[in-house]
Parts: C-alpha cells; sequence; structure tokens
C-alpha cells in the first residue's frame, strides 16, 4: 500500500506547487509587466491620485448634471460582490412595473424623443460601465439645462468620447460613463463647486 500511497502523495505535492503556486505567481507576474493598470483593476484616479472609480465597472450618477448609467440588477446597483443579472424573462412583472416606471421618468425628462433600449434594461453582469451613444445622447439636453450650457457643446463632448468596436467589427459604438462626467467636470466647473465659487 505504500508503494501506491508515495507516488500519490509525490504527485498531489508536486502538482500543487506547479499549479497552486508556480503558475499563478507566474501569470500574475506577467500580468502585472505587461498590463499594469488592467491587472489592479483598471483604477481612473484624479489629479489628486485618489481613485474615483474603475473604467470597467459602472457606478451611481444620480445628479441631473450627471450622465447616468445602465439601470443595474447587482444588489442595490453596480454591487460587484452580487454581480448577475435578474434572470427576469420578457414577461416578468416586476420586470415590466420596473421598466414602465423608468419609461415614464425618462418621457416626462425628454419628451417625444425615442428612449434607448439600454437606458430602461440592465445588462448581464449589473456592472456595466457604458452606455449606447444613443442613450447618450437622450441624456444631452438634461445636462445642458442643469449645467447652463449649450447643448452642441454637449453633444461635440459625447461624439468625442464614443469608442468604436474593437476591429471596427466587434461590438457596438459605447461611451463610458465614468469618463464622460469626468470630461463633464474638467470642461464646465462641476455644480457644488459653481455654488461655492
Amino acid at each position: 500500500m505504500l508503494s501506491n500511497l508515495r507516488p500519490a502523495l509525490v504527485s498531489m505535492g508536486l502538482f500543487t506547487a506547479l499549479l497552486g503556486l508556480a503558475y499563478p505567481l507566474a501569470v500574475t507576474g506577467v500580468a502585472q509587466a505587461a498590463f499594469p493598470a488592467q491587472a489592479n483593476g483598471s483604477l481612473v484616479r484624479d489629479a489628486g491620485g485618489k481613485v474615483v472609480g474603475s473604467a470597467l465597472i459602472g457606478q451611481v450618477f444620480a445628479k441631473p448634471e450627471y450622465f447616468h448609467g445602465r439601470p443595474s440588477a447587482a444588489g442595490a446597483g453596480y454591487d460587484a460582490s452580487a454581480s448577475s443579472g435578474s434572470n427576469m424573462g420578457p414577461l416578468n412583472e416586476t420586470l415590466i412595473g420596473r421598466q414602465k416606471t423608468d419609461a415614464a421618468v425618462l418621457r416626462a425628462e425628454n419628451p417625444g424623443v425615442a428612449i434607448p433600449a439600454d437606458a430602461v434594461t440592465t445588462s448581464g453582469s449589473g456592472l456595466d460601465p457604458d452606455i449606447s451613444p444613443a442613450n447618450a445622447r437622450f441624456q444631452a439636453p438634461r445636462i445642458a439645462k442643469a449645467r447652463g450650457v449649450p447643448q452642441n457643446e454637449v453633444t461635440a463632448l459625447i461624439d468625442a468620447q464614443v469608442q468604436q468596436p474593437l476591429l471596427g467589427f466587434i461590438g457596438q459604438p459605447r461611451v463610458n460613463v465614468l469618463a464622460l462626467n469626468r470630461a463633464l467636470d474638467a470642461r464646465y466647473r462641476p455644480i457644488a463647486s459653481k455654488k461655492d465659487g
């Protein structure tokens, strides 16, 4: 029996060291050397070095002077520890009620304009940091009014932030909400700063 047990224990120790220690350390080392920003969460920092978010995970922007992301089904909203879709089908009454409520708010905000689908639907993960260019343009009148700036300037800012599909055909055009809101604040002083100054 010892002759059978010894090779099994040696194999277990060898593969534990190889696949449980050496391989993860090698992958981590390569990631840190080749892609340090992505390996550390694609964190976005302000001018002072303070982390203000991630380019990969959405966050809540509720104030009218900011672009709003997609609705999120992850926990209380953009909760990375509860990342998932709602698994609600198109006939689910809760989903239908939420979408009707969201659509009514958006219709009141921008009457007579078609509501983009991603303004009322959640992403599969609930953490999507991007919105469609149509969704961003839909929000432009609210932001221009809240900030007291011409709408065409807000639209030009959106157009400058649009990211095209990878290789021209993989995915859809998109706008990162955090990057767009940071560009807004860089171009126009944040509302709180206007009141203070």
